[in-house]
């Protein structure tokens, strides 16, 4: 190996998760790498737009509760949430918004000095705290990144991780990566936190960056761990429509547009969500995603449009972000209606993790996108998802402090680390098979073609690259998503199956969940993880 670094705590990422969990393991007194493959802020966190939903009890709609608040996540999960997962991460929401405070973010306020709320698809109350209109995540990745600049904690920039090491115990103790010149190095570490956010790069239209390909996943998966709900990839409903399709990462037209009054409405100017959903416009995103790809194919027109001319010209200060956004297209949101499509946005799946970050593996925790915690379901609520990373991230960095306290971790070196050789598919017949066969509506027929095209065009090569890894990564996940979306032979949630249109709740309220044998195949446990209402 060229190279080699060491840590107590190894983070995995930079987006909120994992910059929250570095933050909080240094307080603890951990000593903590970072690394990031591309820069810093390259991640998902900086495109988030809609804000953070958390109920504080100091600052409230009348009515409002944190009762409520997991009544609306269970409800938007579609009977998959784990209610203890729910109750205790929204139950730390509070708590970990002032931390981020702290650390310097700034929110906007109302005219009464309180945090402005605003209201997104599936609450029932105004509780979606945000920042410059609809640049939350921006600023929540400016203030935790530079509370790690100043706090001097380490940042590996334009460093990949190509995989995990373990020990003799098969605990985790480090990772074989690559810096920007591809040479190989060993970060030795016997806690690593996978905070890699999420998966959309394994469809040609997403929300996502280009950093978001999956790796946590294959990482884990790898290494031993198990994933679960993979199938439940929440397409966004509104991205901005350009001529030709949607393609490569698509500006989003945030939820919160919605929120202060913006309907959709289809060519010929008909309301979509009337008669769909109680919440019409502000339906969980798996029925106005269904809804707008319904009415898309009943006009024979790919798109629909969001009216949101009965803001008026406050849109622009509200919605900076999407307003130059539709500018940059030749289009003006405050006199005219904005052309809107569905892109892969959020898993709801990953890694199986405990709400403090544990994962089956030892050594091993995950927090964020990649993560798998019981919170989000068959469909994430709303602005749920940086709160996660907020919670999680800080619970997990406490879990890997206590894991050391008690010697459960493993802090032997690992053996001789070799560059693995992994099946790789070209990114661009992935991407559009991923599109074609295991978008919003999908059957058996469907997926066993794009398990079939998949499988023909895969081909073994050394992982040497940045991009090799994540064409691995890329692969795998998609293998493991399309079992896991053959399986459930049922309709729940963001996983819609035209040849099983119903949800079957006496067979399938439960999670896929899936790990690699021995000899790298994939294998379906044999139960799952139950989800009840208790």
């Amino acid at each position: 190996m060229s190279w080699e670094a060491g840590a107590d705590l190894l983070v995995v990422g930079t987006g909120v998760a994992g910059l929250t969990a570095a933050l909080r393991a240094r307080e603890l007194g951990l000593r903590v790498l970072v690394v990031s493959k591309d820069s810093a802020s390259a991640g998902n966190t900086s495109w988030a737009q809609g804000g953070i939903a958390v109920v504080r009890p100091d600052e409230l709609d009348p009515g409002d509760s944190l009762r409520k608040h997991v009544e609306d996540t269970l409800t938007a999960g579609a009977g998959l949430c784990s209610r203890p997962a729910v109750r205790d991460i929204l139950a730390d929401g509070a708590e970990a918004i002032a931390r981020l405070r702290a650390a310097g973010a700034r929110f906007d306020l109302g005219a009464d000095g309180e945090l402005a709320r605003t209201r997104e698809g599936g609450h029932s109350a105004f509780r979606v705290i945000h920042s410059g209109g609809d640049a939350t995540g921006a600023e929540v990745q400016r203030a935790l990144s530079e509370a790690v600049r100043g706090g001097g904690i380490p940042v590996l920039e334009q460093h990949c991780v190509v995989e995990l090491l373990r020990g003799d115990s098969g605990a985790v103790v480090g990772a074989l990566a690559m810096d920007s010149q591809s040479r190989p190095g060993v970060l030795h570490a016997p806690a690593v936190l996978l905070a890699t956010g999420g998966l959309g790069q394994l469809y040609a239209a997403t929300t996502n960056p280009e950093v978001s390909t999956a790796d946590g996943i294959a990482l884990a998966l790898r290494s031993g761990a198990s994933v679960a709900d993979l199938e439940f990839v929440q397409f966004h409903p509104t991205v901005l429509y350009t001529p030709g399709g949607p393609r490569g990462r698509r500006p989003l037209i945030t939820e919160a547009v919605r929120g202060e009054g913006a309907v959709l409405v289809d060519v010929h100017g008909r309301r979509v969500m009337e008669g769909e959903h109680p919440l019409a416009d502000l339906a969980p995103r798996d029925v106005v995603s269904a809804a707008i790809n319904k009415r898309a194919a009943e006009t024979g027109v790919e798109h629909v449009f969001l009216d949101a001319t009965s803001i008026g010209p406050g849109f622009v200060e509200r919605f900076p972000t999407v307003y130059a956004a539709c500018q940059a297209a030749g289009i003006d949101p405050v006199r005219e209606p904005i052309p809107v499509a569905s892109a892969a946005h959020y898993s709801c799946g990953g890694v199986v993790s405990s709400v403090d970050g544990r994962t089956t593996v030892t050594g091993l925790y995950a927090a964020g996108e990649v993560a798998c915690t019981g919170l989000h379901g068959a469909n994430r609520l709303a602005s749920n998802s940086l709160l996660e990373g907020l919670v999680v991230g800080g619970r997990a960095a406490e879990a890997v402090a206590k894991d050391l306290c008690c010697g459960l971790l493993n802090r032997k070196a690992p053996g001789a680390a070799v560059q693995p050789a992994m099946a790789v598919v070209d990114r661009d017949l992935l991407q559009r098979t991923m599109s074609r066969y295991v978008g919003i509506g999908r059957d058996d027929e469907g997926l066993a073609e794009a398990t079939r095209i998949l499988d023909r065009a895969a081909i073994v090569r050394p992982l040497r690259t940045r991009q090799a890894v994540e064409d691995s990564s890329l692969a795998l996940t998609a293998q493991a998503l399309l079992a896991a979306a053959r399986q459930r032979a049922e309709s729940r949630g963001c996983h819609r199956r035209t040849d099983f249109p119903d949800t079957d709740d006496l067979r399938w309220r439960r999670s896929t969940v899936l790990r690699l044998d021995a000899s790298g195949f994939l294998i379906h446990t044999a139960a799952g993880i139950v989800r009840t209402a208790a």
